[in-house]
């Protein structure tokens, strides 16, 4: 059992001045990583004075993604210093005199790197798989065939009503929107859009759509004011989030939606699981 005056020992050795409150063995250094094909930002490494070329190497391919074969190092110092070439694969770290916070730049020589280009960087390059509309009709267990089944029951039916009788709630269908009027300015639902903030969880109404913000602003070739872009859980949406040409973000076919904001409502709305309403008369 730790004593007081071990606590306050070990306390004072946490706490002790140097490298952001945490103590570093002298054979340590701590080093910015840059790469010629990613211009991600890596974490500060640390690497110990003894490890030989070849060992930082290895270390590195394991953050990078560039094989050790085909790395060539430079070190140099903040702002852009004379840099020295770690070419002898059997030197210790230590024989090029590095020091905290100088930089470590990977250049990655093999010009079929899977790196360059930002294949590992750029999700817009990965070929993603987009079920097509007949496809997901077809599947049994969706939030669509859910709905459709539903509403041959109750024409009126939405996924809210459903919750609110679950939990033996009261429910209020929405009073229907009132068109006409004057037409909405350049900052229309401005307010409401403020409240929306991006990467929410969300809902959309009517018929409880749900999924996640994906863009809050402006949308041009629609009418003027301010839009929430939305991706939904399931292929109930309009767009793949852009509109006219424009992206505004990005989701597979049928899955985005531009609406106003204050259709959409933020807060904890985890994707509806269709079995979660089956009543015990059915199978």
């Amino acid at each position: 059992m730790l004593t007081g005056a071990d606590i306050q020992a070990l306390k004072a050795y946490v706490q002790a001045p140097g490298n952001h409150g945490q103590n570093q063995a002298e054979s340590t250094v701590r080093l910015h990583v840059t790469h010629s094909n990613l211009k991600a930002e890596f974490m500060e490494l640390r690497l110990d004075l003894h490890m030989t070329v070849e060992a930082v190497k290895a270390k590195l391919s394991t953050h990078c993604g560039t094989p050790a074969a085909d790395m060539r190092l430079q070190l140099h110092a903040p702002g852009g210093g004379p840099a020295a070439s770690l070419c002898e694969n059997h030197r210790m770290l230590g024989f090029y005199s590095p020091q905290d916070g100088w930089v470590l730049h990977v250049q990655d020589t093999n010009p079929h790197s899977l790196s360059a280009h930002g294949w590992l960087e750029d999700t817009r390059k990965v070929v993603k798989y987009v079920m097509s509309d007949e496809d997901y009709a077809r599947r049994e267990n969706t939030y669509r065939s859910y709905k459709e089944r539903r509403r041959q029951d109750d024409p009126e039916w939405t996924a809210e009503k459903e919750l609110c009788m679950r939990r033996g709630l009261p429910y209020s269908a929405p009073a229907p929107k009132q068109d006409g009027g004057a037409a909405p300015g350049p900052e229309h639902q401005a307010t409401e859009a403020a409240a929306i903030p991006l990467g929410s969880r969300c809902e959309v109404d009517p018929g409880a759509k749900r999924g996640v913000v994906r863009y809050v602003g402006k949308v041009a070739g629609l009418p003027a004011g301010w839009w929430v872009g939305v991706h939904f859980d399931e292929p109930v949406g309009k767009n793949d989030g852009s509109v006219k040409g424009t992206r505004y973000f990005e989701c597979p076919a049928s899955h985005g939606g531009l609406v106003r904001p204050d259709r959409v409502c933020v807060g904890d709305f985890p994707e509806i699981d269709a079995f979660a309403f089956s009543s015990d008369d059915e199978i």
